[in-house]
C-alpha cells in the first residue's frame, strides 16, 4: 500500500525515547520499546527476538507494517502512522519469584488475546472518547464495526501478542472486508487521535491485567479478568454463526464466555457447546 498522502502534522511519529522513559521502569513488565519506521510484521519480529532469548516485556511497534496478518492469514495493512501496530513478547510459562508470579499453566494461555482485548477496549474508551466493545475472540468493535484485531502466536516457549488498531485512518483508506465492516477511531468521531497516549494507556493496562493474571497463576476469574471480559464482550447474548477451524460451523446463541476463555454457544435444541477458536459472525 502506498504511503498516506496526508501531512506529517496529521500523523506525527511516535517517540521511542519518550515512550521508553515513561514505560520502561525498574520492576515493571516492559523491558524495551522498539519503534520501527517500517517492517513486514511486528509479530514475526517479536517471534524472532523470542527465539533469540529476548526477555519478556519487549514491545515492537511499526509505524508502517507491510506484511501483517490476522486470523486465517488475512492481511492487516494500514497507511504509515495511521494506526497502532505492535506486538508484545510474553513468557507466562517462566515463574518469577521476585514478583510472586508462578508459572501459568499452558491451558490458560488462551486468555492472553482476551486479556489484550480488555486492555485495548479500556484504553480506547478512556483516551479516544468512543465506546469500544469486544467480539470474541480477538476483535475490537466500535459502533459494531471492526476497529482492531488481535493475534496471539507461540514462539518457542514464549507467546507473542499482536495488536492492530485503526486510529486516524480515513474512510477511503479502510480495507474492504468480507466479514465485519472496518472502521477507525477517526471515522467513529473520536475526540482524541493522538497515538502516544493511546499506546501508553494500552501498555499500562496490559501490564496491570497481565500482572494480576500471572499472580493468580492464570486464573482469569480470580484476578477479575473473566468478569471484565464478559462486561465488555458484545458477542454474549447475540445469535451467532461460528466458523470452526476444521471447516464446520455452529449456530446458536452466545450464552457466555467460560473460565477457560471458551465461547459457550447454546443451540436451538438447548444443548451447549464450548468453542475454543473460530470466526464469529454476529447474526443479530
Amino acid at each position: 500500500m502506498a504511503a498516506s498522502g496526508y501531512s506529517d502534522l496529521d500523523r506525527p511519529p511516535l517517540s521511542e525515547r519518550a515512550l521508553t522513559r515513561a514505560l520502561v521502569q525498574p520492576g515493571g513488565l516492559w523491558s524495551r520499546i522498539d519503534i520501527r519506521a517500517e517492517t513486514g510484521s511486528t509479530n514475526a519480529d517479536a517471534a524472532e527476538a523470542a527465539r533469540g532469548h529476548a526477555p519478556e516485556g519487549l514491545v515492537v511497534v511499526a509505524e508502517r507494517q507491510v506484511a501483517g496478518r490476522g486470523r486465517r492469514d488475512r492481511q492487516w495493512l494500514s497507511p504509515a502512522r495511521a494506526g497502532l501496530t505492535l506486538s508484545v513478547l510474553l513468557r507466562p510459562s517462566s515463574p518469577e519469584p521476585e514478583r510472586d508470579w508462578p508459572a501459568a499453566p499452558p491451558s490458560t494461555f488462551g486468555w492472553l488475546p482476551l486479556l489484550a482485548g480488555v486492555a485495548l477496549a479500556e484504553a480506547v474508551t478512556r483516551v479516544s472518547g468512543v465506546e469500544a466493545a469486544l467480539k470474541w475472540p480477538n476483535d475490537l468493535l466500535v459502533g459494531d464495526r471492526k476497529c482492531a484485531g488481535i493475534l496471539a502466536e507461540m514462539a518457542g516457549d514464549a507467546i507473542v501478542v499482536g495488536i492492530g488498531l485503526n486510529v486516524s485512518t480515513y474512510a477511503a483508506e479502510l480495507p474492504e472486508t468480507t466479514g465485519v465492516p472496518a472502521t477507525s477511531l477517526r471515522v467513529a468521531g473520536a475526540e482524541n487521535l493522538d497515538r502516544d497516549p493511546l499506546l501508553r494507556a494500552l501498555l499500562r493496562g496490559l501490564e496491570r491485567w497481565y500482572g494480576g493474571w500471572r499472580q493468580s497463576g492464570g486464573d482469569a476469574e480470580m484476578c477479575g479478568l473473566l468478569g471484565e471480559y464478559r462486561r465488555l464482550c458484545a458477542t454474549i447474548g447475540r445469535d451467532v454463526r461460528v466458523l470452526l477451524p476444521g471447516g464446520g460451523e455452529l449456530v446458536g446463541e452466545a450464552a457466555t464466555v467460560d473460565r477457560d476463555g471458551q465461547l459457550v454457544v447454546r443451540t436451538v435444541d438447548g444443548s451447549e457447546h464450548r468453542v475454543s477458536a473460530g470466526d464469529v459472525l454476529h447474526v443479530r
